[in-house]
């Protein structure tokens, strides 16, 4: 049974950083692409970072780009998302998700956390 568990979650005012994380288990972790999603009050879910298998390749929303750090560790199958410089727009609750394909879509994973809430006050 696959199983993804985020932490890292927490209250922040607008200009600092938080530092999420998800631990996964089930199944071999690196074979397959990790991403970070994020779904605000009233909104679709929405992609933020996603990471190749190896981690050679990492592609981010326009929104977060220059801001935020998607990483990940196949020895200790987990997956890191570092949120620097943080706005008041970037609250919302942050799922990861793991599926085979290098991609943005919602769809495309199988398998979500969660979810860790951000809040970021102004």
């Amino acid at each position: 049974q696959v199983q993804l568990v985020e932490s890292g979650g927490g209250l922040v005012q607008a200009g600092g950083s938080l530092r999420l994380s998800c631990a996964a288990s089930g199944r071999t972790f690196s074979n397959y692409a990790m991403a970070w999603f994020r779904q605000a009050p009233g909104k679709e879910r929405e992609f933020v970072a996603v990471i190749s298998r190896s981690g050679s390749m990492t592609s981010y929303a326009d929104s977060v780009k220059g801001r935020f750090t998607i990483s990940r560790d196949n020895a200790k199958n987990a997956v890191y998302l570092q949120m620097n410089s943080l706005k008041p727009e970037d609250t919302a609750v942050y799922y990861c998700a793991t599926g085979p394909l290098y991609t943005s879509k919602v769809t495309s994973y199988d398998y979500w956390g969660q979810g860790t809430q951000v809040t970021v006050s102004s």
